[in-house]
């Protein structure tokens, strides 16, 4: 493997800055990563080599004329195929847009281009965003690169595992209910869902609108730092997007990483720790957590009485948006169009029930089922009504637990990654796995999830989860990267040197 894709995208944004290597090499090195491992990962659905490639030279020409787009100019990126890429297949993981081209570019992928970061191609994910374990993708599923048994989690875990198994310095993946924290924790690396609104939805193929947020993944807290400066920030195309600058992100990060916690107040949340989590998670959560005092912290213990309400509550919000979001795969405009057998001259309602029959996956039709249901008439007000006044108090009982502390803490996933096909047929057990993320996806608050050490049962590794009050996602990067520092000095290295499949990966 090439030193170039051990690298973080700091240290290569440095090494570009010093012309001590290009763009071009970089990016080749992270596309033979590809080539060499991931027909055993299965972490892309599309690579673009040769768009890569010439955005790569660009960027060697701007630096090399003083002209660089951004820090990040020339670090090549790859990007969830949930979000829409000109010039490249947008498929949300799903049949029924197998072969869509977008005419246009989401704002995140706008942005990415405008600094300058090579995009590598698009990730696997779970249909439409739909499950916690990447195996609902129609494409096949993604494989953990820590023990490729295992899920890498979902339904972002096809970025997760890019940038685990060192195929991509940097990967963007979308976060409804853990999306992109829960794969961070099962794979090692960091996850960070932005304040809702805080980065643009525009082009961002809607599973819940009130919930979807896209972000960083990375292999530090820093690399997501600078990603997130680059593709957050105010998009007047988005109706949610928040009017106001971001926070200084870097430079939080950059404060975390002295490891002096003196002054911030921890909360541990009572309601996501201790009984359905995993010992060797609630072990390594208990041991960062005495960390973060020994550094200085200041730690409480909050309760928030409805959070255990929150998964409850999101799976008749979530379901009931993405309901009404699928609404529109109805063979007529784009997508997939199938004809029903043995009928000579079709409805355009026959059409539309061949054409979803044989693009859903069983997941999406579960939920578009359920979700219908809950907003059909005379039920409305009792399942979906009721879950919009859970969130009301679960958003206050948020901003309750802020008044006793700056940051909340919890594990980030109640287990390690589960092995493939464990959970499959049983939808509630998979839903299970967002138990500690779903509260931030219903309050809008930021979180981060930061590898925190390995189970002793498995080997594998675990997550911790920092949340901040809506708009304060700089302490969220403070926080986790006080933990990144504290515990890379235990470990004596990043965690994702302590995997034993990815020497042994082959294609």
């Amino acid at each position: 493997m090439s030193d170039l894709t051990r690298r973080t995208a700091a240290q290569l944004a440095d090494a570009l800055a010093a012309g001590e290597t290009s763009s071009v090499e970089v990016t080749q090195a992270h596309l033979d990563r590809i080539a060499e491992v991931d027909g055993a990962v299965h972490a892309f659905l599309h690579v673009d080599g040769e768009g890569a490639l010439a955005q790569a030279r660009e960027a060697d020409a701007r630096r090399a004329a003083g002209t660089s787009a951004s820090g990040l100019d020339g670090v090549p990126i790859a990007v969830k195929d949930v979000l829409a890429t000109r010039g490249m297949p947008t498929t949300c993981g799903s049949k029924i847009l197998e072969g869509w081209f977008p005419p246009y570019d989401a704002t995140v992928v706008e942005r990415l281009r405008a600094a300058g970061t090579p995009i590598l191609g698009k990730t696997n994910m779970d249909e439409f965003a739909m499950g916690s374990s990447t195996e609902h993708s129609a494409y096949g599923a993604t494989h953990n690169p820590w023990d490729l048994d295992r899920i890498p989690g979902g339904s972002g875990g096809g970025s997760a595992a890019a940038v685990a198994a060192f195929e991509a310095p940097l990967a963007i993946g979308t976060d409804t209910g853990g999306s992109i924290r829960q794969p961070g924790a099962v794979t090692g690396t960091v996850g960070v869902k932005p304040t809702y609104g805080g980065v643009s939805r525009y082009g961002l193929v809607a599973l819940a609108n009130s919930l979807d947020q896209a972000g960083p993944v990375t292999r530090t807290v820093l690399d997501s730092a600078l990603l997130h400066e680059v593709i957050g920030g105010h998009d007047k195309r988005d109706s949610t997007s928040i009017d106001q600058p971001l926070p200084k992100l870097v430079e939080a990060a950059r404060l975390g990483a002295t490891g002096d916690m003196r002054g911030v107040r921890v909360g541990v949340v009572k309601e996501l720790t201790g009984e359905g989590y995993q010992a060797g998670v609630q072990a390594r959560f208990d041991e960062s957590v005495q960390l973060l005092v020994d550094a200085g912290a200041e730690v409480v213990e909050v309760s928030c009485p409805t959070f255990v309400h929150a998964m409850a509550a999101y799976y008749l919000i979530l379901p009931a948006e993405a309901s009404s979001n699928l609404a529109k795969f109805d063979a007529m405009r784009y997508g997939l169009r199938v004809l029903p057998e043995g009928v000579d001259a079709p409805s355009a309602e026959e059409v539309m029930r061949a054409t979803r029959d044989r693009g859903f996956g069983d997941e999406v039709k579960r939920r578009i089922i359920l979700g219908t249901y809950a907003l059909s008439s005379g039920y409305y007000d009792a399942y979906y009504g009721q879950a919009q006044k859970v969130r009301t108090l679960i958003t206050r009982d948020f901003a309750a637990a802020f008044e006793k502390a700056d940051v909340l803490v919890s594990p980030t996933a109640p287990t390690t990654a589960f092995k493939l096909g464990e959970k499959l047929d049983d939808p509630i057990a998979m839903y299970l796995n967002d138990l500690a993320t779903i509260p931030a996806n219903l309050a809008g608050v930021p979180g981060i999830s930061v590898p925190s050490g390995l189970a002793e049962e498995d080997g594998l590794p675990t997550g911790f989860q920092v949340l901040a009050p809506a708009l304060a996602d700089d302490r969220v990067y403070r926080v986790g990267a006080a933990l990144e520092a504290l515990l890379q000095d235990r470990w004596g290295g990043p965690l994702l040197d302590k995997a034993p499949s990815l020497n042994g990966v082959s294609a």
